[in-house]
C-alpha cells in the first residue's frame, strides 16, 4: 500500500513540475543595474524589474543579484551548460573549463559556478566592491561566448539520477528534489545535491551562490526540508554537508585570508 501511494505522488510531482516551491526570501527581487566600462553599452531596463541588459559585441548579458550579497548571476541569454549544473569552488578545481578559468583570474573572485543557463560568481569578501569584478567577468563571458570553446570537458551534475539499489524513500526524496525543490534553488544561482539518507537524515550539499548564504539554514529548514517532511514522513531532518575536498580548499582559503591580513 505505501509503495503504491508514493507512486501516485511521484506520478502527481512530474505532472506539477512546473509549480515549484518558493523559499522565503525578501532579497529575490533586488537586483545589480549599475556598470562602469567603455566596453560595454546599457541597451534597456525591463519595464517593472531592474533588470539591466548590456550589449557587448551583439550579446546580451544579464546581471542579477542573488540572496547572497557575495554572489551575483550573470545570464548571456543563451545555454551556459543547457541543463544540469557544475561548481567551481576554487582555481584548482577549474581546469576543465576556459572560462571558469579566467573569471578566476579576477581580483576578488572566489567561486565559479555553472548553471543551465546562468554563471555565478562569489566573490571574496561583502567589503570587496562588485563594479570592478562585474565589468571583468562581463568582458571574460562575451570573450569565451565569441571564442566558441566548449563550456566544459568535465563532469556536469544533472538530475538526482536514481538508481536500482534505491528504496521508494530514496527515490521519492529525489524526486522532490529534482521537480520542486532544485529548480527554484538555481533561480537564485545556486544548487542542491543529494548526498545521502541515513537513520531520517537527508544529506545534502549546497553549491553555487547558496555556498555561506546567510539564508541557507533558512532554507534548509523552512524550505527544503518542511516540503520533504511533507511528502515523505520518513525525513527527520536536512542536514547540510560537504565534501572532504571542499573543507580541505575552505581551510586553505581561510588561512590564505589570515596570512593576508596579518
Amino acid at each position: 500500500m505505501a509503495s503504491h501511494v508514493r507512486w501516485g505522488l511521484q506520478r502527481l510531482l512530474r505532472t506539477r513540475n512546473t509549480t515549484h516551491f518558493r523559499f522565503p526570501d525578501k532579497r529575490r527581487n533586488s537586483y545589480h543595474t549599475q556598470c562602469s566600462t567603455q566596453s560595454f553599452r546599457r541597451v534597456q531596463l525591463l519595464p517593472g524589474t531592474g533588470n539591466t541588459h548590456f550589449s557587448i559585441r551583439h550579446l546580451s548579458i544579464q546581471t542579477q543579484d542573488t540572496p547572497n550579497p557575495r554572489s551575483l548571476k550573470f545570464l548571456p541569454g543563451k545555454p551556459v551548460l543547457g541543463s544540469g549544473t557544475l561548481d567551481f569552488p576554487s582555481s584548482s578545481s577549474a581546469g576543465c573549463s576556459s572560462l571558469a578559468r579566467e573569471l578566476f583570474e579576477i581580483e576578488g573572485v572566489k567561486s565559479v559556478f555553472f548553471g543551465p543557463d546562468f554563471i555565478t560568481v562569489t566573490k571574496t569578501d561583502e567589503d570587496v566592491e562588485w563594479t570592478g569584478i562585474k565589468r571583468h567577468a562581463l568582458d571574460a563571458i562575451a570573450k569565451f561566448f565569441e571564442s566558441g570553446d566548449p563550456i566544459t570537458i568535465g563532469a556536469v551534475h544533472h538530475e538526482s539520477s536514481l538508481s536500482d539499489d534505491d528504496d521508494d524513500i530514496v527515490s521519492m526524496i529525489k524526486e522532490l528534489l529534482d521537480t520542486r525543490i532544485r529548480p527554484t534553488v538555481q533561480e537564485d544561482g545556486g544548487d542542491v545535491i543529494f548526498k545521502g539518507f541515513e537513520d531520517g537524515t537527508v544529506k545534502l550539499k549546497l553549491v553555487g551562490s547558496c555556498t555561506g548564504c546567510p539564508s541557507s539554514t533558512v532554507t534548509l529548514k523552512n524550505g527544503i526540508q518542511n516540503m520533504l517532511q511533507f511528502y515523505v514522513p520518513e525525513v527527520d531532518t536536512v542536514e547540510q554537508v560537504e565534501d572532504e575536498v571542499d573543507e580541505i580548499n575552505a581551510k586553505v582559503f581561510s588561512e590564505l585570508e589570515r596570512k593576508l591580513q596579518d
